[in-house]
């Protein structure tokens, strides 16, 4: 496939002031702390954390763990870490994890389930992205000794490339039931779990009460940032903490970080409403804009992916056309295109993407 038609995050040939002065809608992970944040990180009370002598990341850890109802915690730098550091406890070389084709673990986490865990993804396709038992059922490998053996299970909530889809809490927990009695753990992928508590109404604990561990990023949505969490039993977590040093992350006097993350885990969860307002008023731009598909009523969270097919242009080449007027999107396939939205992109800069997308493809409609 040519470069053009598919490419990386990087945006090409834009100064570092339309950078800095675009309506950035790539992702969530484009966040920048916040003043208080950055006051906290320059005070923080740090130690060791190698040593488990840090306070500040201790104390992220217990609160991290006492809001998911978890015996413990592990602060890790990356969210793609700590599923790897998962998918390393629950599973041996040679077993398959069984996930959605369109997850994270599988299509963004440069296969390290398979290149350093051992492990081969076994890939079902979900309904908007979301798993039941009967579709993960269909996949798990019989009981012989010449097939690979499904030992886990990697659900994803929200979902990223089904544009935020949810899972229930009662849907969750009926698959952990079903794969706990065929012998399966279960990881909840969480990079994005407080949007999904906040357009649910459910509490996070709620959502991972089931699962064996959960992971969650402080430097998406809840805008830290660096850093994400781990949490499950004790024994899970001192685990993971040794699979933490194997990987490289370490982090010593990581305290400085994790200053931030305690503010993004107590004050950020508040304020996701908002990005969902945001998104659900893009979406419904998108779906009004003719030649842009969208079903709006499916979004719910903060990302929608949007179909530009029918403005005769690829992925790539309509978000060149928005960054001409200064408004920032990613391509995720051939012809779709995502929007997400943060804290660093206000209503203003949502109305200012709104008027942008007609002009855009009416741009296209004459050429």
């Amino acid at each position: 496939m040519s470069g053009d038609t598919i490419r990386t995050n990087t945006v090409q040939g834009l100064t570092p002031e339309t950078l800095r002065t675009a309506v950035d809608l790539r992702s969530d992970t484009l966040t920048r702390p916040t003043a208080e944040m950055r006051e906290a990180m320059a005070r923080a009370e740090v130690g060791d954390d190698v040593y488990g002598e840090d306070p500040t990341v201790n104390h992220l850890e217990k609160r991290a763990s006492e809001i998911f109802e978890k015996e413990a915690a592990l602060f890790v730098p990356t969210g793609c870490m700590g599923n790897l550091i998962a998918i390393k406890i629950w599973t041996h070389h040679g077993d398959e994890v069984i996930c959605d084709e369109k997850s994270h673990v599988n299509l963004y986490e440069l296969a390290s389930m398979s290149a350093i865990a051992g492990c081969m993804p076994r890939v079902a396709r979900g309904e908007d992205g979301v798993l039941n038992w009967k579709l993960i059922e269909a996949v798990i490998r019989p009981k012989i000794y010449y097939d690979s053996q499904s030992a886990l299970v990697c659900l994803e909530n929200s979902h990223n490339m089904a544009g935020g889809m949810l899972y229930t809490a009662a849907q969750i927990a009926d698959i952990c039931e079903h794969a706990h009695a065929a012998d399966l753990k279960v990881h909840l992928d969480g990079a994005r779990i407080f949007n999904a508590s906040v357009a649910l109404g459910e509490s996070v604990a709620q959502l991972t009460r089931k699962v064996d561990s959960a992971m969650f990023c402080l430097s998406k949505g809840l805008g830290a940032p660096v850093g994400s969490m781990i949490a499950g039993s004790r024994e899970f977590i001192e685990r993971g903490r040794v699979y933490r040093k194997m990987f490289g992350g370490g982090m010593r006097q990581a305290g400085v970080l994790a200053a931030a993350g305690l503010l993004a885990l107590e004050k950020s969860p508040k304020r996701l409403h908002v990005d969902h307002e945001n998104a659900k008023l893009l979406a419904e731009a998108v779906a009004a804009t003719p030649g842009l598909r969208v079903e709006a009523a499916k979004v719910r969270t903060n990302i929608l992916i949007f179909d530009c097919s029918m403005t005769g242009m690829t992925a790539v080449q309509f978000c060149d056309a928005l960054a001409a007027h200064g408004v920032l999107a990613q391509d995720t396939a051939l012809f779709s295109v995502r929007f997400v939205t943060h804290c660093d992109v206000d209503r203003a800069g949502i109305e200012r993407a709104i008027k942008v997308l007609p002009q855009v493809v009416a741009r296209a409609a004459s050429a």
